[in-house]
């Protein structure tokens, strides 16, 4: 077994000390994404605790960016835009 020390990145130190308010759980954030990604799509944004839940999980973060991509594929739209807010 060895020993090995992670060190603490400026970027993983950040993501530890995010303001997460409002408070939304992980259960919560998969139950809503896809009115999020839609919502991303038709150029609105009106979900601040989702947005706060994102900066904050990468788990989730990861799964609105892939559902967003496939959405945007499927709509045959551009998701540029929208991962622009995704990512704000």
């Amino acid at each position: 077994m060895t020993n090995r020390r992670l060190r603490l990145t400026p970027e993983m130190a950040q993501k530890l000390t995010v303001d997460a308010e409002p408070w939304l759980s992980c259960d919560d954030c998969f139950r809503l994404v896809d009115q999020y990604v839609e919502s991303l799509l038709n150029g609105e944004d009106g979900m601040p605790a989702m947005r706060a839940h994102l900066r904050g999980c990468a788990a989730c973060s990861d799964e609105a960016t892939s559902l967003l991509l496939l959405a945007a594929a499927d709509q045959g739209t551009d998701p540029a835009s929208a991962m622009q807010r995704l990512a704000q």
